[in-house]
């Protein structure tokens, strides 16, 4: 057996436990999402400031699994029952004119010699990430109402979407893009056929009872089938030649809309979330700041510059697409909603990495965009919630009212 040294797994692993404890002591204005400080402990650590942590083959093992947990769990939070109407065609067409802004940015970029695929950067700006925002909209008592609504529709579509586009266009295998749009097709059928048995299999009224008496005993019986699930469709979508990502994100989707009484089992996604953010995401985190080119990014002015303009196509791409709700909610809700819709990290994070693996992006412009990630997560989400609550709680019944399908 070859010998394989968890030093620095074990240093990975000290942070994404100090990384909490420290933001608890810290005052409320000054925290922030504990992921910016699990990647700029990463940083600080890795290779790019100190040295002392390099991310060996351990460390990528877990965190290749904390990637496909944390697209598993953000496909989880999909509510597919809100997703009709006005807020879906809503959501759809936000979508497609932050692509259409995002194409614009990348050919500005594309022009200036800072990305070699205006498409890649489109779809990198296109995302939103959905678990920083439902939070920041339920402390603010919006997330149930028409504002809540359409947002959160609008952050799934994005989600999604922009996992598709970048699996299809993007995937690090071989073959043409027509040939990848076949088997999509072929692995979406694959994965509807699956999700319709486990649904039939999941009404006999045996096995419900099974379930019931061994998900909380030490066979965790859900949380198993739930992880044989998430690996079975990232397989299936590395077998069909697509990206990994995909598969993970589908499998949280599918678990989500088979979970919809929780009832009998409300602790099930809560062992979930305990499974990945209690180790897998952080280590993928951490590990992302210890590959981040930070070196090369301040060494260079003109790449530095690159930052706040990153941030401001970010804003532009997924904030703008919220002026589509005046007519739905008050301007410091729409205000509230660019912001919202403006934070994005986890999926900047991945389609960077993925960019520099197909060679269509430099570690450069990659640590750039991440580091603009990194500054939408500090800002938009305190902004948002700052706007949020200084307006004065109107009536539900105030609030234009969505439309049904």
């Amino acid at each position: 057996m070859p010998e394989v040294e968890f030093v620095n797994l074990f240093a990975v692993a000290a942070i994404a436990v100090a990384a909490p404890l420290l933001l608890a002591f810290l005052p409320p204005r000054l925290r922030v999402p504990a992921v910016v400080l699990e990647i700029v402990a990463g940083i600080v650590v890795g290779p790019s400031v100190l040295g002392w942590v390099d991310a060996d083959l351990p460390v990528q093992i877990v965190a290749l699994l904390g990637l496909a947990f944390l697209l598993f769990l953000a496909g989880l939070e999909i509510d597919v029952h809100r997703l009709r109407g006005t807020v879906l065609r809503l959501a759809l067409l936000g979508f497609l004119l932050s692509l259409a802004i995002g194409l614009l940015a990348g050919a500005g970029f594309g022009a200036a010699g800072w990305v070699a695929s205006p498409l890649l950067l489109a779809v990198t700006l296109s995302a939103t990430s959905l678990g920083l925002v439902v939070p920041v909209l339920k402390d603010a008592g919006k997330a149930d109402g028409t504002l809540g609504q359409t947002v959160i529709a609008a952050c799934s579509v994005a989600d999604f979407a922009a996992v598709l586009l970048l699996s299809l266009l993007f995937s690090t295998a071989e073959g043409s893009t027509g040939s990848r749009v076949v088997l999509l097709a072929m692995f979406v059928a694959t994965v509807a056929a699956t999700a319709v048995a486990v649904s039939l299999a999941a009404r006999s009224r045996k096995l419900g009872e099974t379930l019931v008496r061994l998900q909380d005993t030490t066979a965790e019986i859900r949380v198993r089938a739930a992880v044989v699930l998430l690996v079975a469709f990232v397989a299936m979508a590395e077998a069909f030649g697509l990206e990994s990502i995909l598969g993970a994100f589908l499998a949280g989707a599918v678990v989500g809309l088979l979970d919809r009484d929780s009832s009998s089992h409300p602790r099930f996604r809560v062992k979930l979330d305990a499974i990945g953010y209690g180790f897998l995401i952080p280590v993928f985190f951490i590990s992302s700041g210890l590959r981040l080119d930070l070196v090369g990014l301040v060494d260079d002015p003109a790449a530095l510059a690159r930052v706040p303009l990153f941030l401001v196509a970010l804003l532009a791409a997924r904030g703008l697409p919220a002026l589509l709700y005046g007519r739905l909610v008050d301007r410091r809700s729409v205000a509230a909603a660019a912001l919202l819709q403006a934070t994005s990290l986890p999926f900047v994070v991945t389609a960077t990495q993925i960019g520099v693996l197909t060679g269509l992006m430099s570690p450069v412009t990659a640590a750039g965009l991440v580091c603009a990630g990194l500054l939408s997560v500090l800002l938009f989400p305190a902004g948002a919630l700052a706007l949020l609550r200084s307006g004065r709680p109107a009536p539900e019944a105030a609030e234009h009212r969505v439309e049904g399908p």
